[in-house]
């Protein structure tokens, strides 16, 4: 398990990874979960007695925790959603192909003889957003990938809000300089589905849409990530998803030193 120790002006924290272990922790994530959909980013998922974001693919996945040691109670104030391919095929699929044709990047896949592993309810306390609790996620993630041999991992990464004017740029952007290969593309599909490419090139500064794409879309961008073809609005969560790809052996090597295997 690894461990980060910062001192902060509330006092020091203790924030440690590790997957989760049973239903409490699992409750834990999803409450945590509903704070940050629900709560900070309007999401219309419901309201529920206990105020937790639940779905059926909860209990086939894994579920990847940050705790605060530091604080009473220890607790979670990061998390992820593991689900591999070995999994997912056995029971309900994919969560990402209720918004993407994932035909391309299965078949590959296949060819290749390696496991995919999708990545999603990704959040974290907003107390919390800084670089030793992303990178206890990113090594987490990391061990993961090393303990199953993943060699794919994939997901869907919002833009926030359903107004595709609002992210022009930022969509263009993906679509002009980070698609995916042709043999790797998944595509939005439904009658949610919208092209990426809004705008043409020189339409836009790339500059200033590279600056305003949400952190955890230019975090992926950054180990190598590649964009599949179209977006999907996500009315229910009250976001634009795109389909994120990133072929682990091609994990840009300035970045290796996040996904160090957690000790």
């Amino acid at each position: 398990m690894a461990q980060v120790v910062s001192s902060t002006g509330f006092g020091e924290r203790r924030l440690a990874v590790r997957l989760a272990q049973g239903e409490r922790d699992i409750v834990a994530a999803q409450q945590l979960r509903y704070d940050i959909f629900f709560g900070a980013m309007g999401a219309d998922i419901g309201e529920t007695t206990d105020r937790r974001d639940v779905d059926p693919y909860d209990g086939l996945c894994d579920h990847l925790l940050v705790e605060d040691h530091g604080r009473p109670g220890s607790p979670v104030v990061g998390t992820y959603r593991l689900l591999r391919q070995s999994v997912a095929e056995a029971h309900a699929g994919f969560y990402s192909a209720h918004e993407f044709d994932l035909s391309p990047v299965l078949a590959h896949g296949r060819r290749e003889g390696v496991e995919l592993l999708e990545l999603g309810r990704s959040c974290v306390d907003p107390a919390y957003r800084d670089a030793g609790t992303i990178q206890l996620l990113w090594r987490g993630i990391a061990d993961y990938l090393q303990r199953h041999a993943i060699g794919y991992m994939f997901g869907c990464a919002s833009f926030p809000g359903i107004d595709p004017a609002d992210h022009a740029e930022g969509l263009s952007l993906l679509a002009h300089n980070h698609m995916a290969m042709p043999e790797l593309r998944a595509r939005a599909i439904g009658e949610q589905a919208i092209p990426l490419a809004a705008l043409p090139i020189g339409g836009y500064d790339p500059r200033i849409a590279l600056r305003r794409l949400p952190p955890l879309i230019k975090a992926y961008l950054r180990v190598g990530a590649e964009i599949g073809d179209g977006a999907y609005i996500d009315r229910a969560f009250n976001t634009i998803d795109v389909f994120v790809l990133v072929p682990v052996a091609r994990i840009a090597a300035r970045y290796a030193q996040r996904f160090e295997v957690a000790a």
